[in-house]
């Protein structure tokens, strides 16, 4: 039988690995550049992170995702002309745009300092400032190219995007350390200087893609040539695109808001119960560095993903092929169980000498950055159920019932935390139960609609229970093997190493020998022959 090929899985696949180089990258050059920020500095560093990651949801994060939807369903119809028109009216918003969030986040920068209470914030917050222009012009160019299905410049763009960040992060951090020693801003301006390989990364990646587009043109023109529809007036594509934003940048809001709305609270609210500043801002580093870059690394395939596999479900729904629609969203799903539960395990049962390796020269609260990730890890899965069920939805041209869902969330997510801060002295576990009960209560909403208003419904057991029964019996063989290599060879390090390396190997093995995926299903999949062979070997072994 031939090997069936699915531009979701391929495209989703591109992406993913994209995103976990991206991820890997990240940590390595995070690590050198949280030890020279300090606790302290690290703390800064992410509340303005906070503000930025919102400024840019309003300006920048939903141009990818409307200019996919709005590219991908015109292509869906034959409409080349208007595909590029598309591109081109939202090009010239996202210049607009990009400048208002600059002037907003430059010339505010010293008042959000005041208002969350953080000592040196307006040092990264100017620096970050260019970034939501270049960043918003990007996303148009990520958004057009993702909507042809084609994931490869997002991905290699990204790649190149984080190389860039990582060596000006870390030269710029260790030059302003090194600079401002003797001065009372020290961290503040140590952030500022780690905030300049953002800015940088996203200049690369702007030229980047650029040349790709450019490149591109010819070939554009050239098929453009056989496009006989009748042209789309630009009110008509800005409507569209409003109708289409408007969700989009409500839903994601959400998402990024409840970070910085924790971050603001937090700060105040410890504030007047009379915590040192510089307490609170290292506690906030130890929550947004410490645990969230960790549980960050499934999150960022599931995203990945979720932006891949949006305009496959919308040219599904455009033809009302909706039993082929069905199966790929099922696919969707289970993919990602698959690979979000093993990791929610694992950094469970290595939390201790994962926080070691990664952060090592952050001690003073490391037995809180350790638990928080013990009892934490599965955030990360509630995080990927909410968003590729809300890129479902939104793939199903249910636009607003994730924006609905994600408010509700977030005023039970926002009246929780604010209880708990306010009248409990659990601190910075109070943010914790915040940031698992948010994504948990979005993916509850979401999945009770999606199943009212498309009649899909989850194949429980092979979507989560074995996934979950596998990743259990990996968890345990390998913290056994980890303890056992700890206790012969004395090197943490090379236990972990070896024990990793063994519980990705066993974890496949079991998903293979359960019933998660049919032999049509692993058809589809990259290599789809072998796995099919060695599925067959091992089920009768």
């Amino acid at each position: 039988m031939k090997q069936k090929y699915n531009p979701m899985l391929m495209q989703g696949a591109i992406l993913a690995v994209a995103g976990i180089l991206t991820k890997i990258i990240g940590f390595f050059y995070r690590i050198p550049m949280a030890n020279l920020l300090g606790e302290e500095g690290n703390g800064i560093y992410s509340v303005s992170f906070g503000i930025y990651n919102v400024a840019l949801t309003l300006s920048s994060y939903s141009f990818p995702l409307a200019v996919s939807k709005l590219v991908s369903t015109r292509l869906a119809k034959k409409e080349r002309k208007n595909a590029q028109n598309v591109f081109t009216t939202v090009l010239l918003f996202s210049i607009a745009v990009g400048i208002c969030s600059f002037s907003l986040l430059f010339f505010g920068a010293e008042a959000l300092e005041t208002l969350y209470k953080t000592n040196g914030l307006a040092y990264p917050l100017k620096v970050l400032a260019p970034t939501t222009f270049v960043v918003s012009v990007l996303g148009v160019f990520r958004g057009y190219f993702q909507g042809h299905s084609n994931m490869i410049p997002t991905a290699l763009s990204q790649i190149f995007e984080q190389i860039v960040n990582a060596i000006v992060s870390i030269l710029a951090t260790f030059i302003a350390i090194k600079t401002f020693a003797q001065d009372a801003q020290i961290w503040a301006k140590g952030a500022a200087g780690a905030t300049m390989g953002t800015l940088a990364g996203a200049v690369c990646a702007l030229t980047f893609i650029l040349l790709v587009f450019i490149r591109r043109l010819p070939y554009t023109k050239e098929q453009m040539l056989y496009d006989t529809s009748l042209d789309e007036n630009r009110t008509s594509i800005m409507r569209d695109l409003v109708i289409t934003m408007i969700p989009l940048i409500l839903s994601q809001t959400v998402y990024q808001i409840s970070f910085t709305v924790d971050d603001l609270l937090f700060s105040n609210t410890l504030f007047s119960k009379g915590v040192n500043p510089s307490e609170i801002s290292a506690l906030q580093g130890v929550f947004n560095t410490q645990y969230t870059q960790l549980i960050n690394i499934p999150i960022s395939i599931s995203t990945a993903m979720s932006a891949s596999a949006l305009p496959s479900i919308i040219h599904l729904s455009v033809k009302k092929d909706f039993k082929e629609r069905s199966e790929r969203i099922k696919t969707f799903f289970k993919i990602n169980m698959i690979i979000t539960i093993p990791c929610a395990i694992g950094l469970t049962i290595f939390a201790s000498p994962l926080i070691k390796l990664i952060f090592p020269s952050l001690i003073t609260w490391r037995s809180i950055a350790t638990n928080l990730l013990y009892f934490g890890s599965f955030g990360c899965v509630f995080y990927s159920l909410s968003t590729v069920t809300t890129s479902v939805l939104q793939g199903c041209n249910r636009m607003r019932i994730p924006v609905v869902n994600s408010f509700i969330s977030f005023a039970v997510h926002t009246l929780l935390v604010f209880v708990l801060l306010k009248f409990t002295p659990l601190g910075i576990w109070a943010r914790l139960i915040g940031d698992m009960t948010f994504p948990l209560c979005i993916a509850a909403l979401n999945l009770i609609q999606l199943k009212r208003k498309t009649g899909f419904s989850l194949p429980a057991k092979k979507i989560f229970l074995y996934p979950l029964f596998a990743s259990v019996i990996m968890g345990a063989s390998s913290l056994a093997l980890f303890l056992l290599l700890k206790l012969l060879i004395h090197s943490e390090i090379i236990s972990l190493f070896v024990s990793v390396i063994f519980a990705v190997a066993l974890y496949l093995m079991l998903i293979l020998i359960l019933p998660v995926f049919e032999e049509e299903e692993l058809l589809e999949l990259p290599k789809g022959h072998n796995l099919k062979a060695l599925a067959k070997k091992l089920r009768r072994a």
